[in-house]
């Protein structure tokens, strides 16, 4: 099977401990993560070959970020070096009633200031099947943005299946450029499609009647989502599977969770989970993502068994901390055949 290739920032994460709030904390844990990292993650966790693509300074903290990446099985030999520093962003997990909060220090980061012609795409390409993205990268910089699409290009002219999932961050569009603008144009050169409930209603204005992601009880109804992944492929017609994640906040420490897979004009709906002490919420779309991908390539003619798997790969992550999902192709399967009972392994 041809390497998977991801593009993106990497960050350092700096966490309070436990539930503490910012001005409780008198120390940070100190991790790393990304969208586009976490992915090459979980992929390189179920064994494909991964390699994941960004820009970093020169210093001591890129070093163990790259560290911590060959440590996870992940491919570095084609993060490049440059710019004054790596991105930080602050984390303050959320409990019942009080949402997590994120606080980003990432202005000016190395690949924030990347350009096009700095990365060989030609060449990461030659023995790649797969290019994955979100919509982060483009959101931080007009150069970050022309180098994804620089990527994109490459990608469609090598027949390299491309993916993004849009990941509508609104805090991070501040360069005078709106997500409306830029992703239309990075977006139609995908084959696969993720969005959550937002993300195609604040990028393209494309929203299921009736819905509230702030107000969802627990309950979302997939079938809801058939008219957006119709209209998101009718605007898209490279995109041939749409794929839609399905979050219901009961509360910060409680959600349901499942998805739908569009595809061959038939929409598949994933078993509902319910997640009743969430460890770990961030990087739950990437691991959904991760899962998706690898479903996709690994049972290339059964969708449903593609969604069921990113399902269950992103349901074991919200029981891990960190944003990376460390978990085996066992493991989630073993979910996948309803084995959620926790019984000590032996």
């Amino acid at each position: 099977m041809k390497k998977v290739v991801t593009f993106g920032e990497i960050m350092l994460r700096l966490a309070t401990p436990g539930y503490l709030r910012f001005s409780q904390a008198k120390e940070l844990s100190a991790t790393f993560g990304g969208g586009e990292a976490n992915v090459a993650v979980s992929l390189a966790n179920y064994g494909l070959d991964t390699e994941f693509v960004t820009r970093l300074p020169a210093n001591d903290i890129a070093e163990a970020c790259i560290m911590d990446l060959r440590a996870h099985n992940v491919g570095v030999k084609n993060i490049i070096r440059g710019g004054d520093r790596i991105g930080i962003y602050f984390l303050e997990t959320g409990a019942v009633a009080r949402a997590s909060k994120v606080v980003y220090d990432r202005a000016n980061s190395s690949i924030a200031t990347v350009e096009k012609g700095m990365i060989d795409w030609k060449e990461i390409f030659k023995d790649a099947g797969w290019f994955h993205w979100t919509g982060i990268t483009p959101a931080l910089s007009q150069s970050a943005a022309d180098a994804c699409l620089e990527a994109v290009k490459a990608a469609n002219a090598m027949g390299i299946t491309v993916s993004c999932d849009l990941n509508y961050r609104k805090n991070l569009w501040k360069y005078g450029k709106t997500a409306s603008e830029i992703m239309p144009s990075l977006v139609e050169g995908c084959d696969v499609i993720l969005g959550n409930e937002e993300d195609c209603e604040k990028v393209f204005g494309i929203k299921p009647e009736g819905f509230d992601a702030a107000d969802t009880g627990g309950e979302v109804n997939a079938l809801e989502f058939e008219s957006v992944c119709t209209q998101m492929t009718a605007k898209f017609p490279r995109c041939k599977k749409m794929a839609v994640t399905l979050r219901g906040a009961i509360n910060a420490n409680h959600n349901t969770w499942g998805g739908v897979l569009y595809s061959d004009g038939t929409l598949k709906q994933s078993k509902r989970y319910d997640i009743t002490h969430i460890v770990d919420r961030v990087g739950g779309g990437d691991s959904f993502m991760g899962g998706l991908i690898y479903g996709l390539l690994t049972y290339p003619t059964d969708d449903r068994k593609a969604l069921d798997f990113a399902v269950a790969a992103s349901c074991l992550k919200h029981t891990i901390y960190g944003d990376y999902n460390l978990v085996t192709v066992a493991e989630v399967e073993n979910l996948m055949k309803g084995d959620g009972s926790g019984r000590v392994s032996r």
